[in-house]
């Protein structure tokens, strides 16, 4: 071997004294260390995180940008969104008539009933604690990028919304508006409850509760259900554990 042959060399010049020893044990390690390659460092590589399942084309279609749109609405990224909240025509759990309009808040689901045994049903995201309401109402009207005016009570927490009091003339219609695209009015006995159903771009509360009492839909899904639902039309709100499965 070279490393040998270099080794008898050096012997040959180098007299026998202390720094010969040192030599030969530097000699020897240097050596064994080129003798074991195999012996070296290694980095494990850290395996790629894996990639996120395809979102099926119909749902992208569904979801798509809509230009057409007074307010150009963009497409949303689905892989932000449960799956399970995507819009969906199931077997109706309701037991309701058709046309009603059902939400069940403990799966964050919005039903509406169709005469075969079907149901619609969207996705939604709801009223954080305290700002909830529940019962049975009429969605006495609706309205196409509606102007949104915060209630007096609103106001009087956030302060910085009296620009878009009633007096203000709200807030204009546009993707920025918390109305979003489309908007249906609930009443009871005759009288505004205040709430509504309507879209909002941010799509990624779907499933959440963090609004400020209403019912909120990806703005592509409101747009759906507003074609879908005459006025005036009824719709139940549950509340608690007695969901549907």
């Amino acid at each position: 071997m070279i490393i040998t042959r270099v080794v008898s060399v050096a012997l040959t010049l180098i007299p026998n004294n202390p720094s010969r020893r040192q030599f030969l044990t530097f000699a020897a390690a240097t050596a064994g260390a080129l003798a074991l390659p195999g012996c070296t460092t290694t980095t494990t590589a850290v395996p790629p995180a894996p990639a996120e399942p395809p979102v099926d084309p119909y749902y992208l279609s569904m979801y798509r940008a809509m230009p057409e749109e007074d307010f150009p609405v963009p497409a949303v990224d689905l892989t932000k969104v449960d799956q399970r909240f995507y819009r969906q025509l199931v077997d109706d759990p309701t037991g309701e008539r058709p046309g009603t309009v059902v939400v069940d808040t403990r799966s964050y689901f919005l039903y509406l009933v169709r005469p075969d045994g079907k149901a619609m049903r969207y996705g939604v995201g709801l009223g954080r604690q305290g700002f909830t309401w529940s019962g049975e109402g009429v969605i006495q009207w609706k309205r196409r990028w509606p102007t949104w005016t915060p209630p007096a009570e609103m106001i009087a927490r956030q302060p910085e919304l009296e620009r878009y009091s009633a007096e203000n003339g709200g807030q204009p219609p546009g993707l920025d508006n918390p109305l979003g695209a489309r908007a249906l009015y609930i009443f009871q006995n005759g009288e505004d409850t205040l709430y509504r159903l309507h879209g909002t771009p941010e799509y990624w509360t779907i499933g959440k509760a963090v609004s400020s009492g209403c019912v909120r839909l990806m703005n592509q899904d409101v747009i759906d259900l507003y074609d879908r639902v005459a006025t005036p039309t009824p719709i139940i709100v549950r509340s608690g554990p007695a969901g549907f499965a």
